[in-house]
């Protein structure tokens, strides 16, 4: 058999409706192929309990023009190089998210996924995230991907991006996934950052092609971002964030769920303290997550890791600074402070201040936000 024609037979079974992902990869354990389930006798599989006499009659009803017409599209999608499907049982399918209890039966794909992908971390959070959450959650994915992790998120707005972004800028790889089709751009002004998540990972999505974002589907693309890692770390998010659903789903698949404290009057520390007070392991650097994740990996990964003797110190600047510049930057942190606030601290005149501010702007280490404050860019 071709493997466009196999192709097209998990194609045509997951178009049967009434039939979901569990029932699916229960079916496909039990009888080996879409092929095989579609030729099994009508008593046969209702007696596997998976299935109700409805949907076992529906699996012998030729599919609409309409459904045969998509799927020829998607075939047709596949050859000509537009994105790579995988099936459950490919060898190239990912290990670690088979093991779920509903694993996508069919994963579209552009990008590469690779065996490194295996090491892989999760790291969601708020769509509108505070300034010193996105500036955290950059360096910590900066700092994991560093190490060789892989860094998965679902390419929202916020901490999401800041995730992959961060990935990127340490030379990392990064996986994203999708809540709609994989020919779908969304949100619309992650394309280039899609893009270059092409180039040093890839982008997954389980939603056939042209399947608009929904609601509805964030959730269950939320189980395919944990499934797929090691862990969950969730950097903001208030008690009603999908984030939390996320960090759920990671516990009933038996991942580890890390979360990042931060103040407590503000609403976007509500749900990591949350998950704190539930048991998650509170994240303050790069070490407390490999740590609690050490006796999963392999021996020599594991060496690796722990002979980084830089591992969990205190970041600072990775370009030279003279030590004006040093002692100015020591005083900016994450959250705001008022250009008055830095003249009164130090022995340096207002010129002078706000020469050394400047020299850190060009070097891309502070920036200026409204209201004469500044703001660190980077934890180092």
């Amino acid at each position: 058999m071709s493997r466009s024609s196999a192709l097209q037979g998990w194609l045509e079974l997951r178009a049967v409706k009434g039939l979901g992902p569990i029932t699916y990869t229960r079916l496909i354990h039990r009888f080996g192929s879409p092929e095989a389930i579609r030729q099994a006798h009508l008593s046969e599989l209702v007696a596997t309990g998976d299935l109700s006499s409805s949907v076992a009659a529906a699996l012998r009803l030729p599919l609409s023009t309409s459904t045969t017409q998509h799927i020829q599209r998607e075939l047709e999608a596949v050859e000509a190089g537009k994105f790579s499907i995988l099936t459950l049982t490919d060898p190239a399918y990912p290990t670690r998210l088979q093991t779920i209890t509903d694993p996508p039966p069919l994963l579209y794909y552009t990008g590469q996924l690779k065996e490194i992908d295996q090491k892989a971390l999760a790291i969601v959070g708020a769509r509108k995230g505070s300034h010193a959450g996105r500036a955290f959650t950059r360096q910590l994915s900066g700092d994991l991907a560093a190490l060789g992790f892989t860094i998965v998120s679902g390419l929202a707005r916020g901490i999401d991006a800041d995730a992959h972004e961060g990935a990127l800028a340490a030379k990392g790889r990064t996986v994203a996934v999708l809540g709609c089709g994989i020919d779908q751009i969304y949100p619309p002004e992650h394309l280039k950052l899609r893009q270059r998540i092409e180039e040093q990972g890839a982008v997954l999505s389980e939603f056939p092609m042209g399947t608009s974002p929904q609601s509805f589907h964030f959730p269950q693309r939320n189980r395919v971002i944990s499934g797929l890692s090691l862990g969950v770390i969730v950097t903001e998010a208030t008690l009603k964030s999908g984030s939390l659903i996320t960090a759920r789903m990671a516990l009933e698949q038996n991942r580890e769920v890390f979360a990042v404290p931060g103040n407590v009057t503000h609403p976007l520390s509500h749900g990591p303290h949350r998950l704190i007070q539930q048991g998650a392991k509170l994240v303050e650097k790069p070490w407390d997550i490999v740590e609690e994740i050490l006796p999963m990996l392999e021996p020599t990964f594991r060496q690796h890791l722990e002979t980084q003797h830089t591992i969990g110190e205190t970041p600072t600047p990775s370009i030279p600074l003279g030590p004006e510049e040093q002692e100015m930057f020591n005083r900016i942190s994450l959250e705001p402070v008022l250009l008055d606030a830095l003249i009164a601290q130090g022995s340096y005149s207002s010129s002078e201040v706000l020469s050394i501010l400047l020299s850190l702007e060009m070097k891309g280490l502070i920036k200026q936000v409204p209201g004469l404050q500044y703001v660190r860019v980077h934890l180092r």
